[in-house]
């Protein structure tokens, strides 16, 4: 993930640099610890949940709650724990998506799927394990006051009304259920991804804030944040998708046109698509003036949704 030297300075650019790629290291390092095997976990699934969550990845929600927790006074190291539960999440999440009741994917992440790699059967259960996997993580590592709220801000995020109604959705507007057709407008788009791909970076947030002690207040703001660049990621991915290779993606492309997928570009256009999407970024970067210094890596990686290439 390299944050554009139009951000910040150029000293300033190659210090956030360095930062981020040390917590990147300290999240994957807790991840490879939390997916070693376990007794009594076959190995055949716990090759599959290691394969899956130690590819090679942006780990943004991780960072994103990481820098949270930091922006509202708190350290880094007591918002671990929700950083890989939400990345763990995440993971279940694209492993179900690629299956081929799905999206139908064999590429992710520059290499083959899970169930390509595998099979469906130990794809769905490797998914299935890390939805649980995320709840033990912080039933286990949270502080005993935080297991409760942080267990509420993510089983609602990914759950019927957000991350799997919003893929719910998106799959009707494929044509899947021809019996209840939706809409095919833009503010229908919106409510899809604020769901589908909106409310894990959202609670990501919640959840580094709520380990860092935020206010009430302070996490109403994270959140909105959330909301303005969880929608922006999704609008710059639609454009990927157009513009971009599957080498330089990590992932096929051009997926979306044939399944018929409701997309930006697809109603907007790829001009208008970009527009709104820096004018969310903008909106969001706004957003965390509240948090003064704190908040400049925020802003930096909120910068980096729209600038992105992969």
């Amino acid at each position: 993930m390299k944050i554009q030297e139009s951000t910040l300075t150029s000293a300033a650019s190659q210090d956030l640099e360095q930062r981020l790629a040390e917590l990147r290291h300290a999240v994957d390092e807790a991840l490879r610890a939390y997916t070693a095997t376990a007794p009594g976990c076959p190995q055949r699934l716990a090759d599959a949940i290691s394969y899956s969550v130690l590819a090679p990845g942006k780990r943004m929600r991780p960072l994103l709650a990481l820098l949270a927790c930091e922006a509202v006074g708190g350290e880094w190291r007591s918002a671990l724990p929700v950083a890989c539960a939400v990345e763990l999440v995440h993971v279940y999440s694209l492993i179900h998506d690629d299956l081929p009741a799905m999206d139908n994917d064999e590429l992710r992440r520059g290499q083959p799927t899970c169930h390509r790699k595998f099979d469906e059967a130990t794809a769905i259960l490797a998914g299935d394990s890390l939805q649980m996997m995320a709840i033990e993580v912080i039933c286990r590592d949270m502080p005993e006051e935080l297991v409760g709220p942080c267990c509420k801000t993510l089983s609602v995020a990914a759950g019927r009304c957000w991350l799997v109604g919003g893929q719910a959705d998106d799959l009707a507007a494929e044509g899947r259920f021809p019996d209840s057709p939706p809409p095919r407008t833009v503010e229908f788009l919106k409510d899809i991804h604020r769901r589908k791909t909106g409310a894990l970076i959202e609670a990501s947030l919640r959840l580094g804030g709520l380990a860092g002690g935020a206010s009430a207040d302070h996490l109403g703001i994270l959140g909105a944040f959330g909301q303005h660049i969880g929608l922006a990621f999704q609008i710059v991915d639609d454009c990927l998708d157009v513009e971009s290779t599957p080498e330089q993606l990590g992932k096929n492309t051009r997926k979306d046109v044939e399944h018929g997928k409701l997309t930006y570009p697809g109603l907007l256009g790829l001009k208008e698509s970009r527009q709104m999407a820096d004018a969310l970024v903008r909106d969001a970067i706004e957003s965390l003036a509240v948090f003064k210094d704190r908040g400049r890596p925020l802003q930096a990686l909120a910068q980096f949704v729209v600038e992105r290439r992969k």
